[in-house]
């Protein structure tokens, strides 16, 4: 069974997802990631992809799908995939929910939750830490999770409503988020 994970910038999701690829052999689909592979690869879609990226703009959603799409159907379907970044709105939830009935595969969603402002402070306390810049800025942060709260939110709740949510808090350590994350799947990994 394929995973679905979500979360706002802070919340880990990323450090889990590295956590339960290794554990549990899912290979990692990160949309801009999978954006990036394919316009190196030199392909017709790839050449589109890199005239979107090379001038700054965002690739269209139309666009993005059929990269989601094309990245499903060139792994096996034995190989279990975890999505991060993808579903991020309710249009691009109908167009995935399609393509995994279409391809038969099954998923379940992970949601780390935790405040915007929890997730500000670690953004930040990462930014001193690390010395990175551009998580340095609180406006830039915030901003950011604007379009979480304004538009997966919703995605979110969609799967809930689903039965197909898996709520973790992600107050804890790395440690005891990962041992929660793997609680509420179960033996569905």
């Amino acid at each position: 069974m394929d995973l679905v994970l979500f979360g706002i910038q802070g919340s880990g999701k990323g450090t889990q997802a590295k956590r339960l690829c290794a554990e549990f052999g899912y290979e990692m689909f990160e949309a801009g990631g999978e954006l990036r592979k394919i316009a190196a690869s030199g392909s017709a879609l790839g050449q589109t992809v890199k005239s979107f990226i090379d001038v700054g703009k965002l690739v269209p959603f139309e666009i993005i799908m059929q990269v989601t799409k094309e990245a499903i159907l060139a792994r096996p379907k034995t190989q279990k995939i975890l999505f991060d970044g993808i579903p991020r709105d309710e249009e691009q939830m109908r167009s995935f929910d399609q393509i995994m009935a279409e391809v038969g595969r099954d998923f379940r969603c992970i949601e780390i939750t935790l405040t915007e402002e929890e997730g500000v402070q670690r953004i930040l306390g990462r930014a001193k830490v690390e010395g990175r810049k551009d998580d340095a800025d609180e406006a830039v942060i915030r901003r950011r999770m604007q379009t979480f709260f304004e538009k997966t939110k919703a995605v979110i709740a969609h799967y809930k409503t689903a039965g197909k949510l898996i709520e973790v808090d992600g107050r804890g350590t790395v440690e005891e988020v990962y041992k929660a994350v793997r609680r509420g799947l179960g033996d569905r990994v």
